[in-house]
Protein backbone atom coordinates (compact mmCIF):
# COMPACT_ATOMS: atom_id res chain seq x y z
CA UNK A 1 0.00 0.00 0.00
CA UNK A 2 1.03 3.34 -0.52
CA UNK A 3 3.06 5.19 1.94
CA UNK A 4 0.88 7.42 4.07
CA UNK A 5 -2.68 5.70 2.80
CA UNK A 6 -2.86 4.06 6.20
CA UNK A 7 -6.49 2.83 7.50
CA UNK A 8 -7.83 3.85 10.81
CA UNK A 9 -6.95 0.23 12.31
CA UNK A 10 -3.21 1.23 11.27
CA UNK A 11 -3.83 4.77 12.44
CA UNK A 12 -4.79 3.84 16.10
CA UNK A 13 -2.05 1.12 15.96
CA UNK A 14 1.24 3.94 15.46
CA UNK A 15 -0.89 6.00 17.71
CA UNK A 16 -0.40 3.45 20.78
CA UNK A 17 3.25 2.61 19.57
CA UNK A 18 2.42 -0.84 18.41
CA UNK A 19 3.10 -2.73 15.41
CA UNK A 20 0.09 -4.33 14.88
CA UNK A 21 -3.32 -6.13 16.27
CA UNK A 22 -4.36 -9.61 16.43
CA UNK A 23 -7.12 -10.28 14.19
CA UNK A 24 -9.90 -10.05 16.90
CA UNK A 25 -8.30 -6.64 18.14
CA UNK A 26 -8.56 -4.94 14.74
CA UNK A 27 -11.56 -6.49 13.96
CA UNK A 28 -12.65 -4.60 17.33
CA UNK A 29 -11.11 -1.48 16.63
CA UNK A 30 -12.08 -1.16 12.47
CA UNK A 31 -15.93 -1.64 14.54
CA UNK A 32 -15.23 0.93 16.43
CA UNK A 33 -14.04 3.62 13.69
CA UNK A 34 -17.26 2.58 12.06
CA UNK A 35 -19.12 3.05 15.08
CA UNK A 36 -17.11 6.92 15.29
CA UNK A 37 -18.13 7.70 11.29
CA UNK A 38 -21.54 6.74 11.57
CA UNK A 39 -21.74 9.08 14.43
CA UNK A 40 -20.03 11.89 12.82
CA UNK A 41 -21.54 10.79 9.07
CA UNK A 42 -25.29 11.30 10.66
CA UNK A 43 -24.22 14.38 12.67
CA UNK A 44 -23.14 15.63 9.93
CA UNK A 45 -26.18 14.96 7.67
CA UNK A 46 -28.64 15.43 10.24
CA UNK A 47 -27.93 18.34 11.14
CA UNK A 48 -25.74 21.30 8.77
CA UNK A 49 -26.87 19.50 5.56
CA UNK A 50 -30.47 19.48 6.27
CA UNK A 51 -30.50 23.22 7.39
CA UNK A 52 -27.58 24.13 4.84
CA UNK A 53 -30.41 22.53 2.34
CA UNK A 54 -33.43 25.10 3.43
CA UNK A 55 -31.44 28.17 3.66
CA UNK A 56 -29.45 27.42 0.12
CA UNK A 57 -32.43 26.31 -1.30
CA UNK A 58 -34.24 29.77 -0.29
CA UNK A 59 -31.95 31.60 -1.25
CA UNK A 60 -32.00 30.43 -5.14
CA UNK A 61 -35.87 30.67 -5.00
CA UNK A 62 -35.32 34.12 -3.79
CA UNK A 63 -37.23 33.04 -0.22
CA UNK A 64 -36.94 33.43 3.74
CA UNK A 65 -35.92 30.12 4.83
CA UNK A 66 -36.51 28.96 8.34
CA UNK A 67 -35.00 31.84 10.75
CA UNK A 68 -37.35 32.11 13.86
CA UNK A 69 -35.92 29.53 15.60
CA UNK A 70 -33.02 29.46 17.33
CA UNK A 71 -30.19 31.96 15.93
CA UNK A 72 -29.92 31.39 11.96
CA UNK A 73 -32.88 29.11 12.49
CA UNK A 74 -30.70 26.34 13.52
CA UNK A 75 -32.79 25.41 16.65
CA UNK A 76 -35.86 24.18 13.75
CA UNK A 77 -33.62 20.99 13.42
CA UNK A 78 -34.21 19.57 16.82
CA UNK A 79 -37.94 21.06 16.56
CA UNK A 80 -38.31 18.46 13.89
CA UNK A 81 -36.44 15.77 15.30
CA UNK A 82 -38.91 15.82 18.18
CA UNK A 83 -41.84 16.18 16.31
CA UNK A 84 -40.78 13.09 14.15
CA UNK A 85 -39.38 11.11 16.54
CA UNK A 86 -42.49 11.24 18.94
CA UNK A 87 -44.60 10.34 16.23
CA UNK A 88 -46.48 7.36 16.16
CA UNK A 89 -45.30 4.55 14.06
CA UNK A 90 -48.26 3.25 11.85
CA UNK A 91 -48.18 0.08 9.61
CA UNK A 92 -50.60 0.45 6.97
CA UNK A 93 -53.42 -1.79 6.55
CA UNK A 94 -52.28 -5.30 4.96
CA UNK A 95 -48.25 -4.16 4.52
CA UNK A 96 -46.23 -6.46 5.12
CA UNK A 97 -45.51 -5.81 8.23
CA UNK A 98 -41.82 -6.77 8.31
CA UNK A 99 -40.38 -5.41 5.39
CA UNK A 100 -41.99 -2.50 5.77
CA UNK A 101 -40.13 -2.16 9.00
CA UNK A 102 -36.69 -3.56 7.92
CA UNK A 103 -36.63 -1.25 4.79
CA UNK A 104 -35.47 1.89 6.58
CA UNK A 105 -33.35 -0.02 8.63
CA UNK A 106 -31.41 -1.58 5.65
CA UNK A 107 -30.93 1.84 3.93
CA UNK A 108 -29.32 3.75 6.62
CA UNK A 109 -27.17 0.69 6.88
CA UNK A 110 -26.35 0.20 3.31
CA UNK A 111 -24.97 3.51 2.77
CA UNK A 112 -23.30 4.02 5.85
CA UNK A 113 -21.46 0.80 5.41
CA UNK A 114 -20.19 2.26 1.82
CA UNK A 115 -18.31 4.76 4.06
CA UNK A 116 -15.82 2.27 5.31
CA UNK A 117 -13.47 2.01 1.70
CA UNK A 118 -13.77 5.56 1.09
CA UNK A 119 -10.38 6.94 2.04
CA UNK A 120 -10.96 10.13 3.92
CA UNK A 121 -7.39 11.10 4.38
CA UNK A 122 -5.21 11.51 7.44
CA UNK A 123 -5.48 7.89 8.22
CA UNK A 124 -9.55 8.23 8.36
CA UNK A 125 -10.21 4.70 6.34
CA UNK A 126 -11.57 1.75 8.26
CA UNK A 127 -11.25 -0.63 5.18
CA UNK A 128 -9.11 -0.57 2.34
CA UNK A 129 -8.95 -4.22 0.72
CA UNK A 130 -7.59 -5.04 -2.83
CA UNK A 131 -11.03 -4.76 -4.10
CA UNK A 132 -12.46 -1.16 -2.19
CA UNK A 133 -13.75 0.07 -5.31
CA UNK A 134 -15.84 -2.98 -6.56
CA UNK A 135 -17.09 -2.75 -2.62
CA UNK A 136 -17.90 0.77 -2.72
CA UNK A 137 -20.01 0.35 -6.42
CA UNK A 138 -21.61 -3.02 -5.23
CA UNK A 139 -22.75 -0.85 -1.63
CA UNK A 140 -23.88 2.06 -3.76
CA UNK A 141 -26.25 -0.55 -5.62
CA UNK A 142 -27.62 -1.91 -2.42
CA UNK A 143 -29.24 1.03 -1.65
CA UNK A 144 -31.69 0.32 -4.06
CA UNK A 145 -33.13 -3.19 -2.45
CA UNK A 146 -34.52 -1.34 1.04
CA UNK A 147 -36.57 0.85 -1.50
CA UNK A 148 -38.20 -1.75 -3.63
CA UNK A 149 -38.88 -3.64 -0.12
CA UNK A 150 -40.55 -0.42 1.12
CA UNK A 151 -42.37 0.46 -1.67
CA UNK A 152 -43.49 -3.17 -2.28
CA UNK A 153 -44.55 -3.99 1.68
CA UNK A 154 -46.25 -0.70 2.17
CA UNK A 155 -49.30 -1.69 0.49
CA UNK A 156 -49.85 1.73 -1.63
CA UNK A 157 -50.14 2.16 -5.38
CA UNK A 158 -48.18 5.48 -5.18
CA UNK A 159 -45.64 3.61 -3.28
CA UNK A 160 -45.61 0.59 -5.74
CA UNK A 161 -45.06 2.91 -8.93
CA UNK A 162 -42.14 4.41 -6.66
CA UNK A 163 -40.14 1.43 -5.70
CA UNK A 164 -40.80 0.31 -9.56
CA UNK A 165 -39.34 3.17 -10.77
CA UNK A 166 -36.66 2.80 -8.92
CA UNK A 167 -36.12 -1.02 -10.31
CA UNK A 168 -35.93 0.41 -14.03
CA UNK A 169 -33.60 3.12 -12.96
CA UNK A 170 -31.46 0.99 -10.93
CA UNK A 171 -30.70 -1.42 -14.54
CA UNK A 172 -30.99 1.21 -16.42
CA UNK A 173 -27.74 3.12 -14.81
CA UNK A 174 -25.62 0.46 -13.01
CA UNK A 175 -23.99 -0.89 -15.64
CA UNK A 176 -22.71 3.03 -16.79
CA UNK A 177 -21.63 3.54 -13.51
CA UNK A 178 -19.52 0.87 -12.87
CA UNK A 179 -18.33 1.12 -16.68
CA UNK A 180 -17.47 4.88 -16.38
CA UNK A 181 -15.47 4.01 -12.70
CA UNK A 182 -13.33 1.15 -13.60
CA UNK A 183 -12.25 3.57 -16.88
CA UNK A 184 -10.25 5.00 -14.29
CA UNK A 185 -8.74 1.45 -13.50
CA UNK A 186 -6.13 1.44 -16.03
CA UNK A 187 -4.89 4.93 -15.45
CA UNK A 188 -4.43 3.96 -11.63
CA UNK A 189 -2.48 1.01 -12.58
CA UNK A 190 -0.07 3.04 -14.75
CA UNK A 191 0.02 5.73 -12.77
CA UNK A 192 0.57 4.61 -9.08
CA UNK A 193 2.83 1.43 -10.65
CA UNK A 194 0.65 -0.87 -8.88
CA UNK A 195 -0.50 -4.41 -8.84
CA UNK A 196 -3.60 -3.24 -6.95
CA UNK A 197 -5.51 -0.74 -8.95
CA UNK A 198 -8.65 -1.69 -7.57
CA UNK A 199 -7.54 -0.68 -3.95
CA UNK A 200 -9.20 2.77 -3.30
CA UNK A 201 -5.93 4.44 -1.23
CA UNK A 202 -4.07 3.53 -4.73
CA UNK A 203 -6.71 5.34 -6.71
CA UNK A 204 -6.17 8.74 -4.77
CA UNK A 205 -2.56 7.81 -5.10
CA UNK A 206 -2.23 8.13 -8.24
CA UNK A 207 -3.82 11.40 -8.78
CA UNK A 208 -0.91 12.82 -6.87
CA UNK A 209 1.47 15.49 -8.51
CA UNK A 210 1.42 16.70 -12.21
CA UNK A 211 -1.11 16.04 -14.92
CA UNK A 212 0.41 13.03 -16.81
CA UNK A 213 3.83 13.29 -14.96
CA UNK A 214 4.98 16.80 -16.71
CA UNK A 215 6.85 18.61 -14.08
CA UNK A 216 5.72 22.95 -13.73
CA UNK A 217 2.36 22.45 -14.94
CA UNK A 218 -0.41 23.74 -12.32
CA UNK A 219 -3.03 21.06 -13.50
CA UNK A 220 -2.91 18.19 -10.46
CA UNK A 221 -3.69 14.89 -12.16
CA UNK A 222 -7.06 14.55 -10.95
CA UNK A 223 -8.85 12.33 -13.29
CA UNK A 224 -11.72 14.35 -14.01
CA UNK A 225 -8.88 16.23 -15.90
CA UNK A 226 -7.14 12.97 -17.01
CA UNK A 227 -10.55 11.35 -18.02
CA UNK A 228 -13.45 14.32 -18.33
CA UNK A 229 -15.67 11.81 -20.05
CA UNK A 230 -15.57 9.53 -17.41
CA UNK A 231 -15.52 12.11 -14.79
CA UNK A 232 -19.08 13.46 -16.53
CA UNK A 233 -20.34 10.21 -17.50
CA UNK A 234 -20.12 8.91 -14.08
CA UNK A 235 -21.80 12.02 -12.49
CA UNK A 236 -24.72 11.77 -14.79
CA UNK A 237 -24.76 7.74 -13.62
CA UNK A 238 -24.41 8.72 -9.86
CA UNK A 239 -27.36 10.85 -9.84
CA UNK A 240 -29.99 8.40 -11.29
CA UNK A 241 -28.65 5.63 -8.74
CA UNK A 242 -29.12 7.84 -5.79
CA UNK A 243 -32.35 9.21 -7.27
CA UNK A 244 -31.08 12.82 -7.44
CA UNK A 245 -32.74 15.86 -9.04
CA UNK A 246 -33.29 15.97 -12.09
CA UNK A 247 -33.99 12.04 -11.59
CA UNK A 248 -35.71 11.63 -8.82
CA UNK A 249 -38.81 9.91 -10.19
CA UNK A 250 -39.04 7.11 -7.37
CA UNK A 251 -40.53 9.72 -5.26
CA UNK A 252 -41.53 12.53 -7.76
CA UNK A 253 -44.11 14.52 -5.52
CA UNK A 254 -45.55 16.69 -8.02
CA UNK A 255 -46.82 12.97 -9.58
CA UNK A 256 -46.89 10.03 -6.96
CA UNK A 257 -47.01 11.32 -3.76
CA UNK A 258 -44.19 11.04 -1.89
CA UNK A 259 -43.44 7.37 -4.11
CA UNK A 260 -41.90 4.85 -1.99
CA UNK A 261 -41.78 7.43 0.87
CA UNK A 262 -45.85 8.01 0.44
CA UNK A 263 -46.99 5.26 3.49
CA UNK A 264 -43.78 5.84 6.19
CA UNK A 265 -43.80 8.49 8.96
CA UNK A 266 -42.04 8.83 12.31
CA UNK A 267 -39.08 7.45 13.11
CA UNK A 268 -38.92 4.78 9.75
CA UNK A 269 -38.95 8.71 7.74
CA UNK A 270 -36.94 10.29 9.63
CA UNK A 271 -33.99 6.78 8.82
CA UNK A 272 -35.04 7.21 4.82
CA UNK A 273 -34.96 10.28 4.84
CA UNK A 274 -31.14 10.26 6.52
CA UNK A 275 -30.35 7.30 3.99
CA UNK A 276 -31.58 9.90 1.25
CA UNK A 277 -29.00 12.53 2.51
CA UNK A 278 -26.27 10.38 3.41
CA UNK A 279 -26.32 8.75 -0.17
CA UNK A 280 -25.86 12.04 -1.39
CA UNK A 281 -22.78 12.46 0.25
CA UNK A 282 -21.82 8.86 -0.58
CA UNK A 283 -21.88 9.91 -3.87
CA UNK A 284 -19.63 12.89 -3.39
CA UNK A 285 -16.99 10.84 -1.19
CA UNK A 286 -17.45 8.18 -4.34
CA UNK A 287 -16.22 11.07 -6.97
CA UNK A 288 -14.10 12.93 -4.45
CA UNK A 289 -11.89 9.65 -4.22
CA UNK A 290 -12.48 8.75 -7.74
CA UNK A 291 -11.86 11.72 -9.89
CA UNK A 292 -10.86 14.97 -7.43
CA UNK A 293 -7.74 13.48 -6.09
CA UNK A 294 -9.05 12.46 -2.71
CA UNK A 295 -7.78 14.86 -0.12
CA UNK A 296 -4.87 16.44 -1.76
CA UNK A 297 -4.34 19.95 -1.89
CA UNK A 298 -2.44 22.44 -0.59
CA UNK A 299 -1.73 23.61 3.57
CA UNK A 300 -4.79 22.06 5.41
CA UNK A 301 -4.80 18.30 6.22
CA UNK A 302 -5.76 15.67 3.66
CA UNK A 303 -9.62 15.25 5.64
CA UNK A 304 -9.78 18.23 5.61
CA UNK A 305 -9.54 18.80 1.79
CA UNK A 306 -11.54 15.80 1.21
CA UNK A 307 -14.90 16.99 3.43
CA UNK A 308 -14.75 20.25 1.29
CA UNK A 309 -14.59 18.83 -1.46
CA UNK A 310 -17.64 16.29 -0.37
CA UNK A 311 -19.82 19.42 0.77
CA UNK A 312 -19.17 20.96 -2.63
CA UNK A 313 -21.02 18.01 -4.19
CA UNK A 314 -23.45 18.35 -2.12
CA UNK A 315 -23.91 22.27 -2.80
CA UNK A 316 -23.89 21.17 -6.41
CA UNK A 317 -26.68 18.61 -5.84
CA UNK A 318 -28.76 20.93 -4.06
CA UNK A 319 -28.05 23.71 -6.84
CA UNK A 320 -29.60 21.27 -9.42
CA UNK A 321 -32.27 20.55 -7.21
CA UNK A 322 -33.89 24.49 -7.10
CA UNK A 323 -33.08 25.01 -10.54
CA UNK A 324 -33.29 21.79 -13.16
CA UNK A 325 -36.66 20.51 -13.92
CA UNK A 326 -37.62 17.11 -13.29
CA UNK A 327 -37.71 14.96 -16.38
CA UNK A 328 -40.09 11.80 -17.60
CA UNK A 329 -39.47 8.54 -16.69
CA UNK A 330 -39.42 8.05 -20.60
CA UNK A 331 -36.50 10.24 -21.02
CA UNK A 332 -34.59 8.94 -18.18
CA UNK A 333 -34.81 5.11 -19.40
CA UNK A 334 -34.12 6.27 -23.11
CA UNK A 335 -30.97 8.37 -21.75
CA UNK A 336 -29.26 5.83 -19.82
CA UNK A 337 -30.12 2.70 -22.64
CA UNK A 338 -29.45 4.56 -25.16
CA UNK A 339 -26.54 7.14 -25.02
CA UNK A 340 -24.75 6.26 -21.38
CA UNK A 341 -24.31 2.84 -21.67
CA UNK A 342 -22.93 3.37 -24.99
CA UNK A 343 -20.53 5.87 -24.29
CA UNK A 344 -19.47 4.52 -21.55
CA UNK A 345 -18.37 1.60 -23.32
CA UNK A 346 -17.07 3.78 -26.19
CA UNK A 347 -14.98 5.68 -23.71
CA UNK A 348 -13.20 2.60 -22.22
CA UNK A 349 -12.27 1.32 -25.63
CA UNK A 350 -10.61 4.88 -26.74
CA UNK A 351 -9.09 4.76 -23.15
CA UNK A 352 -7.47 1.06 -23.15
CA UNK A 353 -6.21 1.93 -26.65
CA UNK A 354 -4.79 5.17 -25.90
CA UNK A 355 -2.90 3.38 -22.91
CA UNK A 356 -1.99 0.56 -25.44
CA UNK A 357 -0.16 3.35 -28.03
CA UNK A 358 1.29 5.36 -25.14
CA UNK A 359 2.60 2.34 -23.24
CA UNK A 360 4.13 0.09 -26.29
Amino acid sequence: MTEGATTFTETVAELLGVEGFSPLTEFGVAVVGAVLLSVVLLGVVGLSAVWFKRKWNARLGDRIAVNRVGPFGLFILFADSLKLLSKEVVVPEGADGLSYRLAPILSVTAVITAFAFIPFGSGLQVADPETGLVFALAFASVGAIPIVMGGYASNNKYSFLGFEREVAQAIAYEIPLVVSAVTIVPLVAVFADTSAPLRMSEVVAAQQGPLFGIEGLPIPNWFIFAQPVAAALFLVSIFAEFSRNPFDLPEAGSELVAGYLTEYGGVNFVLLFLAEFAAIFFGGALFTALFLGGGSGPLLPAAVWFFVKMFAFYVFVQWLRATVPRIRIDQLLSLGWKYLLELTFLNLLLTAGVLWLVIT
